[in-house]
């Protein structure tokens, strides 16, 4: 098979498209592996950064975008003609949720268009985007097919779900394993030889089915383990006990148990959203997901939660929520990262500022909130000063930054709210600190 052989020997041409969060990385670990890359991406602004060396992702430094460009092995571009110009494509496309709480899967639809427009025999397709099992067969299958070529004699098709953790430098896209599956033999080898170039594992499995269904329970795993111990600490917080000193005690079995921790609500581009995709094709499938379902509604109900405890800490200082000023404190869904897709920091800013409360918010990796799907507040991260923290009548930390020196920010707050367990090792003021 030529496209095996050319895999093998490194002059396939890789296209990813998609150069985001996940698709970039993926650029990064073919180009490191010496494979020529075509990124394709409809945002012509990220586009033309890239080709300045420049970067639009805070884990990922210009240094690193240039090092790309400089090799020559990779070239960004808006002009999805070019697909006709290499031998394998991969998509890196976001997968949301609707206003309704379904599938939207108008990224990898309108992909898998232009993909048709320009789609020639031989050529290797590979869905990432994270998405319910089948939509590579329902979904992407019948799109390329109108093109009267068919997949499997004509052209492969496969998926290999993303598995991306971004600002984890234990884990980048080279160092995880890939999961494969294949629409038949040929497709599952090709992709497998692939991946096989460029990641330290690949596990093939039976179908593109298996393979899209193993990201869902991943995410699904956390998510329903993340809302129990989020269950649980509304529950300890009415007991008078601290979940976070019972999860360190838990940990101390040395099988049997895997930590989680609460929090003020699910971010990111999986865990929030991956488990609503398994509950609509269930009810495809006439199935009622209950147990996922309550972990759901759990989850998304932690900003609520929050915002109630600030207020009942404020009443403690004899304050309202309405008319008290708050600083938040991390917009960004998780740690050290600028990611802040479906934060659930955005829900407590609406949820503060709809209870009349005055609120500012720090983020040395978000300085500006960018309008979301579901949000749009306008506003600026203030410089974190002294007289900043003496001016709010609460400090309320959703996510918890290693650039924050949590002793200083106790020393010189009134109050501190913490969802995060972020100043566990703050000694002095530990009487201004509440956990929420």
């Amino acid at each position: 098979m030529i496209l095996l052989e050319s895999i093998r020997n490194k002059s396939v041409r890789v296209g990813v498209i998609g150069l985001g969060y996940v698709g970039l990385p993926l650029v990064q670990a073919f180009t490191a592996a010496g494979f020529r890359v075509t990124g394709f991406d409809i945002d012509p602004e990220k586009v033309r950064k890239l080709a300045a060396g420049e970067s639009y992702i805070g884990h990922i430094p210009a240094s690193q975008v240039a090092e790309l460009l400089s090799r020559g092995l990779f070239g960004p571009t808006t002009d999805f003609a070019k697909l006709r110009d290499v031998d394998a494509i991969i998509i890196c496309v976001p997968t949301p949720l609707t206003e309704s709480r379904e599938p939207d899967l108008s990224a990898v639809i309108g992909t898998a268009e232009s993909i048709a427009e320009n789609l020639r025999r031989g050529q290797l397709v590979v869905l990432e985007s994270t998405t319910y099992p089948g939509t590579t067969e329902d979904v992407v299958r019948p799109i390329l097919e109108r093109t009267g070529l068919r997949a499997g004699p004509d052209f492969q098709l496969a998926y290999s779900p993303e598995r991306e953790d971004p600002g984890n430098p234990k884990f980048t896209a080279r160092s995880i394993p890939k999961v494969v599956g294949g629409i038949d033999a040929a497709s599952l080898e090709l992709a497998a030889e692939l991946y096989g170039q460029v990641v330290v594992e690949v596990v093939r499995v039976s179908s593109t089915r298996v393979a899209e269904a193993s990201k869902i329970l991943e995410n699904t795993y956390r998510a329903v383990n993340i809302a129990l111990v989020n269950e649980l600490k509304m529950l300890f917080d009415r007991m008078g006990i601290d979940i976070w000193e019972v999860i360190a005690a838990a940990s101390t079995k040395p099988f049997g148990f895997q930590a989680f921790y609460p929090g003020p609500g699910l971010g990111g581009h999986c865990i929030p959203i991956d488990p609503f995709y398994l509950t609509w094709i269930a009810r495809q499938h006439h199935f009622a997901t209950r147990f996922i379902e309550l972990a759901g509604e759990i989850n998304t109900q932690m900003p609520a939660y929050v915002v109630g405890r600030v207020a009942d800490f404020l009443n403690e200082r004899g304050r309202p929520l309405k008319g008290s000023k708050i600083l938040v404190l991390g917009i960004a869904y998780k740690r050290d990262v600028s990611d802040p897709r479906e934060s659930p920091s955005f829900v407590v800013l609406e949820q503060l500022l709809s209870r009349g409360a005055i609120v500012r918010y720090n983020d040395p990796h978000v300085p500006h909130l960018p309008k979301m799907r579901r949000h749009s507040i306008h506003m600026d991260s203030s410089p974190l000063t002294l007289e900043l923290l003496a001016d709010q009548d609460g400090v309320l930390i959703l996510t918890d930054h290693s650039a924050y020196d949590w002793s200083w920010i106790v020393e010189h707050s009134p109050l501190v709210v913490d969802t995060r367990n972020a100043t566990r090792h703050v000694v002095a003021g530990r009487e201004r600190i509440r956990r929420a």
